[in-house]
Formats: structure tokens, sequence, C-alpha cells
């Protein structure tokens, strides 16, 4: 083999915009089947995107002797549950961020995956995997800008739909779950570390229930990090990642679009210095990460220990805004 079969669960937007067509440019898979609990939605996406196969039911899909793998992007409430019936299934899985809706939730999928060693599972964090991101790490590593010593990020859009899934409290929507998690993620990634403890302040939509507003404080042993995301917030994105002696800019960080070059930004001795990138999907550099794992038998690049310390994190800053205090990690 050297290609793998995807099944997709769910019609989801970021399927079918994002995440399809750049799987559809892989190396390493092929998108063989699609469905949804409606046979003419399925069957609509599978016309538009040109996938062979539609089933009326995510069931179906998972009896599918010829798919390899699934990617789930359903809503957070359903990643845990149908990353599970899936590996019953026998499938791989690559599902959406954030893994669950706890750190408990995420711990059960891990007990459960132990018992199928030959099925790999993993979050889809796709920024990691972008060129900008890889070469950001590695100019911190090599110590471009000394000792890296605090980051600061921020992620907002505007939506208060109460019909949108991201606006529905019961199923694992505001903003901490949906943009916030690549605030801590990131933090984590760059640090190559846990954080120590951390503060968390949140502000909960009146009518919708769910949070619209969080800002938090980690401390690393070596550092400290601090994140805004908000969902009623003017659209931005950004970070910038501070050292002893200078500090890089990431423009576009999360959603890079596919189709343009990227820049970062080094400021380091006193220059500053502009570092662009080839227009890359991340989507399909993901994609082709997760299916050489498959191919090649090895570790997935973001173990599910990755996702269950993300979301320990994520708990840990609801509780700080619950107790108002700092809350100790690794209790």
């Amino acid at each position: 083999m050297d290609k793998i079969n995807w099944g997709i669960l769910s019609t989801a937007k970021i399927g079918v915009e994002k995440v399809i067509p750049a799987l559809q440019k892989s190396q390493h898979g092929e998108v063989v089947a699609i469905a949804s609990r409606s046979k003419d939605r399925a069957r609509k996406a599978a016309d538009q995107l040109g996938i062979a196969t539609a089933y009326g039911s995510y069931e179906e899909l998972l009896q599918d002797t010829r798919v390899d793998a699934i990617y789930n992007p359903l809503p957070n409430h359903l990643h845990v549950p149908w990353t599970i019936k899936a590996l019953e299934a026998g499938k791989h899985v690559l599902c959406e961020k954030p893994i669950g809706l706890s750190a408990e939730e995420a711990r059960e999928l891990a007990r459960k995956s132990r018992q199928y060693p030959d099925l790999k599972v993993m979050e889809a964090f796709m920024y990691r995997f972008h060129p900008q991101w890889q070469k950001a790490k590695q100019l911190i590593n090599d110590g471009q800008i000394g000792t890296l010593r605090t980051i600061q990020s921020v992620f907002s859009y505007f939506n208060d739909d109460p019909d949108d899934i991201r606006n529905q409290p019961d199923i694992g929507g505001g903003g901490l779950m949906d943009i916030g998690c690549y605030n801590i993620s990131l933090s984590r990634f760059i640090f190559g570390a846990e954080p120590i403890r951390l503060m968390g302040d949140i502000e909960f939509d009146p009518d919708l229930e769910i949070d619209r507003l969080a800002s938090g404080i980690m401390e690393f042993e070596d550092g400290t990090s601090s994140f805004i995301c908000g969902t009623q917030l003017a659209p931005d994105q950004g970070v910038t990642v501070y050292g002893t002696s200078g500090r890089i800019e990431i423009d576009i960080p999360f959603n890079m679009p596919p189709d343009e070059p990227a820049t970062i930004w080094l400021y380091a001795g006193g220059d500053k210095e502009k570092i662009t990138f080839d227009p890359a999907d991340q989507y399909t550099l993901q994609g082709d990460a997760f299916a050489s794992a498959i191919l090649d038998d090895t570790d997935v690049p973001t173990p599910l220990d990755d996702a269950i310390a993300n979301m320990a994190v994520i708990d840990a800053v609801f509780e700080s805004d619950e107790k108002d205090a700092w809350i100790q990690m690794n209790r």
C-alpha cells in the first residue's frame, strides 16, 4: 500500500470546505466515502467533492471494508463516542480538536485505544504541520531569540448565532473549546512542556451560556504564556514569542490560507528578518503525516497523551475562573 482510504464521518463545514479537498490532494490518501445522518446531504456532498460513495448513516460508513481511516469532524460531544465506535470497527481515526469534552473523557478514549494497539488515533491540530510553525520552533530551539521566556497569543471572531453548534454549551460549544485550545496547544508546543500552574478569567454570554471571552496566564518551568480568545470580538489572530535577545511574530498562525505564502518575522541582534514560505496546505500535510504513520506503522506525530494534556489545561482554565484562583497542574 502507498495510500490509505479515507471515510469522512459527517458533512461538517470544516470537512467539506477544508479537510476533504486537502486530503484529495494528499500523496498518501484517497477519500472514498462520506456519511451523514441524511442520505441526501451525504450524496450532495459526495457529488460536490467527487467522492464515490455516500452513506445515510455513520454506522454504514464504519462497516465499509474499503475504508482504512476515519476523519471525525462531528460536534465536540461526539468526538470520543464515534472515535471509539470507529476503533471498534477496525478503523484508524483522525479526530478534530478538541479531542473531547474533558481530560477525563480524553483519558477514556486513550484507555479504549490501548485495546487496539494496531490502530492509530490522533487529534487534528493541523497548524503544527505548517512549515511556518516548524521553522519557528526550530529557530527557538536553536537559540535564535536567546532563551525562550514568554508567549503572547490572540484568536478571535464574532459569532452570536444561537443555532451554530459553537454556541451550544451542552454539546461542547464556547470559545475555549473552539479556538482557545489553539492558544493552549501552541504554548505547550513551543515550550515543549506542560504548565506548572495557571490562572483563567472567563466571561459567559448570559443568553447562550457559552464562554465568549477568555483570558489566561500559564506558568511553565522556564517562562510564561498569556492568551486571549473570544467569539464575540473583532476577528484577529496572532502569536509573538519572546526570548532574552529576540522575538518571533507569526502573521497568520492558525488558519493560514493554503494558496498564499506565509510570513513570520524574526527580530534578533537588532535586525528584522522576513521569512516567507511557499503556499502550503496544512490539512494536506497533516493528512499525509497521519497516513504515513499508518503505512509505516510508526507513532503518530501527536499522541493521545498530548490531547489529554491539552484538555487538562482547558479544564483548569474553567476551574480557575470558577474558584478565582491559581490552579496547580499535575495534582
